[in-house]
C-alpha cells in the first residue's frame, strides 16, 4: 500500500483529480484540487510573495486541516525535500524525502520512504511540462500527472491547470504531497512564459 497520510484518501478505483494553481504569478505559490464532480479535496494556501525561498509548505483537506507538511532539508547539496505527518514540530521524524536524480537531460525524482526499509518510489518525466508518472518499487505506476484536456471545448489548457490521476491503493495525499516537492524543485525548469494556454486536440 505504501505511504498513508490519510486513510480517506485510499481510494478503490483510479481517482481523477484537477490541479489548479491559485497564483499564475510565483511559481508553487498556492493549489486547490478538485474531483471529478468540482469538490475541493486539497488546498495549500499562499505562503507568501517569494515562495522558493520559503522552506515549508503545508497540504491541506478542505475544512482546512493540515494533512502533510514538506520542508526543503538544509543543509545540502542537492535540493532535497522531506514530508512530514500533519503539521511538523520539532523533532518530528519525516516519513518521506525526495531528491532529483543525478541522471544529465532527465527529470528524475527518487522518494525514500523512511519506516518502509527497501521502499522507494521514482518520478520520471517532465513537471515543468505536467507530463511525469510515479512507479513503485516494483516499477508499477501508482500516479500520473499529464496536461489538463477540457472536455467542453476540446482543447489542452495550459500548465497551470492540470490533471492528477491517482491508482487504487494509493494515497491521494501523499501524491499530492510530492506534487508539491515537483513544483518547487522544478520550478526554476518552467518555461518563462506560458503563451500556448490552449491547443486543440487533434481527432482520432
Amino acid at each position: 500500500m505504501g505511504v498513508v497520510v490519510e486513510e480517506a484518501y485510499l481510494y478503490e478505483e483510479e481517482k481523477h483529480l484537477t490541479v489548479c494553481k491559485t497564483s499564475l504569478f510565483f511559481s508553487g505559490d498556492g493549489f486547490a484540487v478538485y474531483d471529478c464532480n468540482g469538490e475541493l479535496i486539497f488546498r495549500v494556501d499562499s505562503y507568501g510573495p517569494e515562495p522558493r525561498e520559503k522552506d515549508e509548505i503545508v497540504l491541506m483537506d478542505a475544512t482546512g486541516k493540515c494533512l502533510l507538511t514538506v520542508r526543503r532539508k538544509r543543509p545540502t547539496l542537492h535540493q532535497r525535500w522531506e514530508g512530514f505527518l500533519g503539521e511538523r514540530s520539532d523533532g518530528q521524524k519525516p516519513m518521506f524525502s525526495v531528491r532529483r536524480s543525478s541522471i544529465i537531460g532527465r527529470c528524475t525524482m527518487t522518494v525514500e520512504i523512511y519506516d518502509g526499509p527497501g521502499e522507494e518510489y521514482v518520478i520520471d518525466g517532465d513537471f515543468s511540462q505536467r507530463n511525469c508518472v510515479m512507479y513503485d518499487t516494483e516499477k508499477r505506476p501508482v500516479a500520473e500527472i499529464k496536461r489538463k484536456v477540457d472536455a467542453s471545448t476540446n482543447v489542452v489548457l495550459g500548465r497551470d491547470v492540470f490533471s492528477l490521476t491517482v491508482k487504487p491503493g494509493f494515497d491521494g495525499a501523499f501524491a499530492m504531497g510530492l506534487v508539491l516537492v515537483l513544483d518547487q524543485i522544478n520550478g526554476d525548469d518552467s518555461v518563462e512564459d506560458d503563451l500556448e494556454q490552449v491547443h486543440p486536440v487533434a481527432d482520432d
